[in-house]
């Protein structure tokens, strides 16, 4: 479980870096636009009808002008008709009910076209990310928690979804809207047209001020949802710790402490983000205020009609509404500026060169199971100055069963590791076949191996899956025979369902011999040139335990086998007995010459398990 965390937490360094409008930044939010590629014939199309509701839009104050001049008090245009388009009122109000029907017409399209383009480019967005994740080494995983990864691709993703479905599609309206109103409001007047461009400078000093720290509570509460969503998954994975030490309250209380500050960096967000969009809002239509005041004097000088007036009224109210809501979507930019950053990051990380296409072993890197360590030497990459493994040399033949044993943290597990690849030795080199680990591709070196843990995870599925998860192209027939070697198929017959019984999330609904039996299952339809097992009958009951030292037994049968032994009962048979103390091979031999070793280390492990 990880350690509490609380409102004194979070020094400079551990601050996410400030997002700036650096040209790289730009340069990197723009990437998002590789997504909508494959797409732009709907893009393209998004953005015409976003072109036609701007236009159908601002045809609306033009028609209002001509209908109200042709028939307002003193018009000095001909009864019945309009100067500017020959129609009588009636007409120009059945065009204008007409332009209706078509702008339902044109934003229904809008909001499909860039739904569709929204909800394709970030579903290959999920896709890409999750590819790139699953294919990270193992030390990425070790620094970083799983509840902080889901929050990327679950909260970031659908952060960048609003801004490519919903923000994108505004601004771009809104900009269209802003030049067509602009435009129009100098034919209209150009004195009123300059007075009304007068207010930009200052929306732009108001984004200027307040964008930075808009930014920065942005980002802070990005981290800080990822945060919470940490805690949730760890207390709900964890939940049998957490009852059995009966802490509920601590839990509630980690949870709570991380939405209160949550809830904090929102409110000082919304904050920033109320008076940002409030004093633009009043700089807007201050000015209106200040423009309609002067347009009367316009209209006493006879430099402006009515119907003109009411036109520019309109249109302002366009361009000012129009400007007003820059203020929110330009928040929602920064938000998405950090998130974009976030799925950066994750995308730059450097991946395992594994093969996604399943595979065949070929010919050329089919092992017969020949292992042999040369001076391994290891530290873990984020311990450096510990050395875990300092000078490891081991020969092993085809067939052969080594057990590996040791007290607590001498490094068995971590030679384990290594034999998977997990991570390359500082030094030393690691033979297959004569063959060096690095010039094996790592998909043909690890189909080749299958690793049964002590902790067995399986995943939310039924049964069937989980076994036939060691060979996805499995009959049915090749899984129910791997559960019989097993020793599974038995236990797995007595539930009503079969092969078809959901085993619960992580296989909460199965015992731990029984998840163990399925792993073994698993491992046995793999059909692996080299076995790895980690004190694989360690949850096992002693009558499931001498089934399945039987098929243990069957299955390691001319095939390479190391065993992680921490019941040294269990390894007597082994082959060699590796035994690990303080990174080097202590001792080895088989059981009877160790055991016969004055002083020996297994022989004095053995005698402690024993009594």
């Amino acid at each position: 479980m990880a350690r509490p965390r609380n409102g004194s937490e979070g020094n400079e360094k551990d601050q996410p870096p400030k997002l700036k409008f650096t040209k790289a930044n730009i340069k990197e939010g723009l990437e998002i636009f590789k997504y909508i590629r494959p797409y732009k014939a709907k893009f393209i199309g998004g953005l015409l009808f976003i072109s036609l509701s701007a236009m159908t839009t601002m045809a609306f104050p033009k028609l209002l002008q001509e209908l109200i001049d042709t028939v307002a008090p003193g018009s000095t245009k001909s009864p019945g008709l309009t100067n500017g388009f020959g129609l009588s009122s009636g007409n120009i109000a059945m065009v204008m009910i007409g332009l209706l029907v078509l702008q339902m017409v044109i934003s229904y399209m809008r909001v499909y076209l860039f739904t569709a383009v929204g909800e394709n480019a970030v579903a290959d967005m999920r896709k890409e990310i999750y590819s790139k994740m699953i294919t990270m080494n193992m030390d990425f995983f070790a620094k970083r928690r799983v509840g902080e990864l889901s929050s990327r691709i679950v909260s970031d993703i659908s952060q960048i979804q609003d801004t490519i479905s919903t923000v994108l599609a505004e601004i771009l309206r809104g900009i269209l809207t802003l030049i067509i109103g602009l435009s129009l409001i100098f034919v209209l007047s150009h004195k009123l047209g300059l007075l009304m461009l007068s207010v930009v400078p200052v929306i732009v000093l108001i984004a200027i001020l307040f964008s930075k720290q808009i930014k920065k509570y942005s980002r802070t509460a990005q981290d800080q949802l990822a945060d919470t969503g940490t805690i949730l998954q760890e207390s709900l994975q964890g939940i049998n710790n957490v009852k059995s030490f009966t802490n509920e309250w601590y839990e509630i209380r980690r949870y709570n402490n991380s939405i209160n500050q949550l809830v904090k960096t929102a409110i000082q967000t919304g904050r920033f983000r109320g008076v940002f969009i409030a004093s633009m809002l009043f700089s807007l239509f201050g000015t209106i205020v200040l423009l309609v005041w002067y347009s009367t004097g316009l209209m006493q000088a006879g430099e402006l009609t009515f119907g003109d007036l009411t036109a520019f009224v309109v249109y302002t109210v366009f361009v000012g509404g129009t400007m007003g809501g820059f203020a929110d979507m330009f928040s929602q930019l920064q938000k998405t500026m950090g998130a974009t950053q976030r799925v950066r990051e994750l995308l730059k990380e450097t991946t395992e060169e594994i093969n996604l296409a399943d595979e065949p072993i070929q010919e050329e890197y089919k092992l017969s199971g020949r292992v042999k360590l040369e001076h391994i030497a290891f530290s873990y990459p984020s311990r450096k100055d510990t050395k875990v493994l300092k000078d490891i040399s081991l020969d092993v033949e085809p067939g052969q069963q080594i057990a590996v044993v040791g007290p607590s943290g001498t490094g068995k597990s971590t030679l384990i590791s290594l034999l998977l690849r997990y991570y390359i030795p500082d030094s030393g080199r690691m033979l297959f076949d004569g063959k060096d680990i690095k010039d094996i591709p790592l998909t043909q070196l690890r189909k080749q191996m299958a690793l049964v843990p002590q902790d067995v995870l399986l995943f939310g599925g039924t049964i069937y899956e989980n076994i036939a998860y060691g060979k996805p192209n499995a009959s049915k027939e090749e899984v129910e025979a791997a559960a019989l070697k097993a020793n599974a198929h038995s236990f797995i017959s007595g539930f009503p369902e079969g092969y078809e019984t959901v085993v619960g999330e992580r296989g909460v609904k199965l015992s731990g011999g029984q998840r163990q039996r399925i792993a073994i299952a698993r491992a046995i339809l793999k059909d692996p040139a080299i076995l790895i097992l980690d004190e694989a009958t360690s949850s096992l009951d002693s009558e499931s335990e001498q089934l399945v030292q039987e098929a243990l037994y069957n299955l390691m049968k001319n095939r390479t086998s190391f065993v992680i032994a921490h019941r040294l009962s269990t390894i007597r048979n082994a082959d060699k007995i590796v035994v690990l103390e303080n990174g080097y091979i202590k001792e080895a031999g088989t059981h009877s010459e160790l055991i016969n070793m004055e002083d020996g280390l297994y022989k004095n492990l053995n005698k402690l398990q024993i009594h």
